[in-house]
């Protein structure tokens, strides 16, 4: 069992409810103060679980710098009250900051009994294996895929 301490317990409530308020602004139809909850629970829960240090070691490197900015802008977009455009910029500011974690993911589903099955079926496995595959190598990245 992997043991919290409590700064990182408390993290994952938050981050919890980020995820909840920003769902549940998402479901309905973009709930500007839902979103801007969720968005600053997320961002204060992710400072709890990995450090303040970290997590501005993360957002800050020089190589992440445009998908920060889209992050963050998503998020400022969205607390001054244009919660669609602010919604877009954050997903597409999302997917290019943890798009390293993303193969890591798919080969750990992939071990997972029911879900894994589901991944190796004929159309999905030619479609997500060999990005992911061909991603993790060229960036030295732990690759569960095979």
């Amino acid at each position: 069992m992997i043991s919290l301490t409590d700064s990182q317990k408390i993290g994952m409530g938050l981050t919890g409810f980020g995820v909840f308020f920003l769902f549940f602004g998402m479901i309905l139809f973009f709930d500007k103060a839902l979103l801007a909850i969720g968005n600053i629970l997320f961002v204060a829960g992710l400072s709890f679980v990995i450090g303040l240090e970290r997590t501005f070691r993360f957002f800050f490197q020089r190589h992440k710098m445009k998908a920060t900015g889209f992050f963050l802008g998503g998020v400022f977009v969205v607390l001054i009250g244009w919660p669609i455009v602010g919604v877009v910029l954050e997903v597409y500011g999302f997917f290019l900051l943890f798009r390293g974690f993303f193969p890591v993911a798919v080969g750990f589903i992939r071990r997972v009994p029911i879900l894994g099955s589901l991944l190796n079926l004929p159309g999905i496995s030619g479609v997500s294996r060999p990005q992911f595959a061909d991603f993790c190598h060229s960036f030295g990245i732990l690759c569960l895929c095979k």
